[in-house]
């Protein structure tokens, strides 16, 4: 084993998992948190995730990314960071890995459809809303089912700490995530472990910086239009002035990988001083340090927001991104309702565990619907709502 921080999360001294298990040699010599990654990995959820939207929704085109292929992305990075700052890896590959699972179909607009069919005011006779990352632990902890004597794939508790809260601390969580804390608690209020800090700027760094690719593979923005970005106007100054023979064409990848190199090497220098300023001995310390210790420095921070800025304005926010946003919700509110006034068309193994009243009953066929890939529920709701018409790009 390669040498490990001190404050590095470590296996052998891991807060266990809710249920206990008795692990023989069967299942070969592995850590508790290379289990996890494992578990993870061989699940149903993250299976289907090779057909859920990451930027295009149900796209046409081969050669675009997908919640399952931008998981990889986010991993690669995230293992590269972890192990230059002596981190656990096999934490962080774990992390980066199951982020997006509760995603539901069509991302952020499959989201919002639920967000609203589950009326957010339990106090209003609502049923809470839906929450990704909540549903992430709850998919995590209830819905997957492969071991015959418990729900969920019984992950260990810094598993499902660093998911519950890789973004921070979380003070008012939904009723998905506070469900899974009150089962095993999670210490929400607190910072999380340098690997789920990791895993989740590993995730910005690879959206930002993918996405990019995929939008001017897509036509929805061009190499012009980035450059007003001072970020990217110097990578490709860079890449320019290393490759100033090439055409511009066959440099966009190069533009990609110069900007993840320049982040990620920013990150880990800034993330040093962090950790070596506040004196930090142990992840306990880590836990109650009162602050992120993994970040960009300052400057990088706000160019990173220039170029989220950017992002949001000319590529998620694009005319043809909303109208196929709209589609979307229109599908997963129709199956809501569909399923909600009609539990017969529901499938039988679901149906069958259907609870009575609300708000587990909505809750039940929202788990069901977040489940579904893109295009299962595109095929879906024709067969039990009717045709509709997509958008290019479906």
């Amino acid at each position: 084993m390669s040498y490990r921080a001190p404050w590095a999360s470590d296996p052998a001294r891991s807060k266990g998992r809710l249920h206990e298990e008795q692990n023989g040699s069967v299942r070969g010599p592995r850590d508790a948190f290379q289990r996890d990654r494992d578990r993870i990995i061989h699940s149903i959820s993250f299976r289907r995730l090779r057909h859920k939207t990451q930027v295009f929704m149900a796209p046409d085109g081969d050669h675009f990314r997908v919640r399952l292929t931008h998981s990889l992305e986010v991993a690669q990075i995230g293992r590269t960071i972890a192990r230059t700052l002596a981190l656990n890896e096999d934490l962080t590959e774990a992390l980066c890995l199951a982020h997006d699972i509760g995603h539901p179909p069509f991302g952020h607009a499959g989201e919002d459809a639920l967000k609203a069919a589950l009326m957010p005011s339990v106090e209003d006779g609502g049923q809470g809303g839906f929450d990704h990352n909540g549903h992430t632990l709850r998919t995590l902890v209830t819905i997957e089912r492969p071991y015959p004597m418990w729900n969920g794939l019984n992950l260990t508790w810094e598993t499902l700490e660093g998911l519950a809260k890789h973004n921070g601390p979380v003070r008012n969580p939904g009723w998905a995530l506070a469900a899974a804390d009150a089962e095993f608690p999670l210490a929400l209020t607190s910072f999380s472990s340098l690997e789920a800090q990791v895993a989740a700027i590993a995730d910005d760094i690879a959206y930002d910086n993918h996405d990019i690719d995929d939008g001017l593979r897509a036509g929805l923005l061009t190499l012009d239009q980035m450059l007003a970005v001072p970020l990217v106007a110097r990578g490709w100054d860079d890449v320019r002035r290393r490759f100033p023979d090439v055409a511009p064409k066959r440099l966009v990848g190069e533009l990609v990988r110069t900007q993840i190199g320049t982040m990620v090497n920013d990150l880990i220098a800034e993330t040093r001083q962090r950790i070596a300023a506040s004196g930090v001995t142990s992840v306990d310390d880590v836990r109650a340090a009162g602050q992120c210790l993994v970040g960009f420095s300052p400057e990088m921070r706000e160019a990173e927001r220039d170029l989220k800025r950017f992002m949001y304005a000319n590529l998620y926010h694009h005319p043809r991104q909303l109208a196929a946003a709209d589609a979307a919700h229109g599908i997963v509110s129709g199956l809501f309702a569909v399923y909600r006034d009609d539990p017969a068309t529901i499938p039988e193994e679901w149906r069958e565990r259907l609870p009575t009243d609300d708000p587990d009953r909505s809750r039940h066929i929202a788990d069901f619907i977040a489940g579904m890939t893109d295009r299962y529920a595109v095929s879906r709701y024709r067969e039990l709502v009717g045709p509709i018409d997509l958008p290019e790009g479906f």
